[in-house]
């Protein structure tokens, strides 16, 4: 696993998922602390950015100690609905909490546009349309989108990036280690067996 970040008690990380698509390699407590220790690592830059000078600032200095991250299951098909496919939620600081309905909005945006959804506020407000949230940004590294709030939207986008980017190199890593423990075989399953079936759905 990858080192653990100092952790700083000014600085409060609530994490959970939503649902696990990952559960060959880990159960749901250990996905929360996954999500937990990245969340800790975005608490360690926005402590970091806050702190800097404004001329040493590569991205200007953070307005706020708090962010809120929704992170969507890559894995999830394009007919499942935005509310169904939040793989998990990450808050830093107190008060992060009072973000997510942006960073959530963010996503689903992202996900329903295929593309960041701050671009399509910005010059295709066409692609908007009514209740929807008025500002961006949301990233997406490698088919995993990530929608931040609680800095300026750069400084958000940059967070969600960092986030994405992080989560993917440790299922990545967990998921080397899996192969190494069980071998070869054909299903992503903890024991590499068959997933059970399901009972048919009558009249489908």
């Amino acid at each position: 696993m990858e080192p653990q970040e100092p952790h700083d008690p000014r600085s409060t990380v609530h994490a959970a998922h939503r649902h696990n698509p990952y559960a060959y390699l880990m159960d749901g407590p250990q996905l929360d602390a996954l999500l937990t220790r990245l969340g800790r690592r975005r608490a360690a830059s926005v402590r970091r950015n806050r702190a800097v000078s404004p001329e040493r600032a590569p991205r200007e200095v953070y307005p706020r100690p708090a962010m809120a991250f929704v992170v969507m299951d890559p894995t999830a098909g394009p007919w499942v609905p935005n509310e169904d496919a939040v793989l998990g939620t990450v808050t830093v600081g107190e008060g992060g909490s009072a973000f997510l309905p942006y960073a959530a909005a963010k996503a689903a945006g992202h996900r329903r546009l295929g593309r960041n959804y701050g671009e399509a506020v910005l010059v295709d407000p066409h692609l908007c349309g009514s209740e929807n949230f008025r500002y961006g940004h949301s990233a997406q590294v490698r088919g995993v989108i990530v929608g931040a709030s609680g800095q300026r939207p750069d400084q958000d986008l940059y967070e969600a990036g960092a986030l994405a980017t992080d989560l993917i190199a440790a299922i990545a890593e967990l998921h080397l280690a899996w192969e190494e423990r069980v071998g070869p075989g054909e299903w992503f399953t903890p024991d590499g067996l068959p997933p059970a079936r399901r009972p048919a759905t009558p009249g489908a």
